[in-house]
């Protein structure tokens, strides 16, 4: 199920959504503690008990991650 604008998860509030695929729906949100937008992921409920989607979705987080924070390594 979609969520819309003004809907809070935890320190997000949600904004627009800004795709659809394979990891699931992604939306732009306002992290109200750092007080910058972010991308939040909503995953499916399907994949709760899928350790290999689980294991890809970390892997993928982490290389978004990195990609856009020079201290990463």
């Amino acid at each position: 199920m979609p969520l819309v604008s003004g809907i809070k998860l935890g320190p997000y509030e949600i904004q627009s959504p800004l795709g659809a695929g394979g990891m699931g729906e992604v939306y732009r949100a306002n992290d109200e503690r750092l007080d910058r937008d972010v991308a939040v992921t909503v995953l499916p409920a399907c994949t709760l008990t899928d350790e290999n989607f689980r294991k890809r979705f970390r892997k993928f987080a982490a290389a978004i991650f990195c990609s856009t924070n020079y201290r990463c390594g």
